[in-house]
C-alpha cells in the first residue's frame, strides 16, 4: 500500500516492524523522528495496529499509518482508524503528534487526507472523539470537516457523513 500523499505529509501505512518499534520507542538506524516522537499516544496506537496484525493479519487500509514531513521523512505523529467499517459504514479514527509538531495544521491535514481515504474506500461515516478539554483535537477535527454530533459525560463526539 503506498503512502497518503499531501502538500507537506506523507502518510504511511505502518508495517508491523514500524510498529514493534514505534512501541519499544526504539528508532532504529534508517528512521527519522522528531526528537519527542513516539509520545504514549503514538505507543497506544502502534499497540492497538499490533493487536490487530495478530487477530486479522495486516489490517490494512483499515489499521495505523505514521505521519510524516513530506521533507525529510521526519515522522512526526500516527493516525489511523480504530477498525474496518461497521454495519453502517462507519469508521473511527484517532491520532497524534509529537509535541514539537503541534500548532502547524498537521494533524488536520492527515485526517482529511485519511477521511478522503476513507471516502474512496467506500466507507459512508468517519466518526471521532476526544475529551471536552482537548480543545486542539477539536479544532482538528473541525477543520477536517468533522461536525459535533453529541456530548455524554467524558467525550465530545464528532462524524463526517460521506456519502
Amino acid at each position: 500500500m503506498n503512502d497518503l500523499l499531501t502538500d507537506r505529509l506523507a502518510v504511511h501505512p505502518l508495517t508491523a516492524g514500524e510498529a514493534e518499534r514505534v512501541v519499544a520507542a526504539d528508532r532504529g538506524p534508517d528512521t527519522a523522528w522528531a526528537p519527542d516522537y513516539p509520545a504514549e499516544g503514538e505507543r497506544t496506537g502502534a499497540r492497538m495496529f499490533l493487536k490487530a496484525c495478530a487477530a486479522v493479519g495486516d489490517p490494512h487500509p483499515f489499521g495505523g499509518y505514521e505521519i510524516r514531513l513530506r521533507a525529510g521523512g521526519l515522522a512526526i505523529g500516527g493516525i489511523g482508524f480504530h477498525g474496518p467499517p461497521d454495519a453502517e459504514g462507519a469508521v473511527e479514527i484517532g491520532y497524534g503528534l509529537a509535541e514539537s509538531a503541534r500548532g502547524h495544521g498537521y494533524a488536520a491535514e492527515a485526517l482529511r487526507a485519511v477521511v478522503e481515504h476513507a471516502r474512496s474506500l467506500g466507507v459512508r461515516h468517519v466518526r471521532g472523539n476526544t475529551t471536552h478539554d482537548n480543545v486542539p483535537s477539536q479544532r482538528v477535527m473541525l477543520a477536517a470537516g468533522l461536525v459535533q454530533v453529541r456530548t455524554d459525560e467524558e467525550l465530545v463526539h464528532y462524524e463526517l457523513t460521506l456519502s
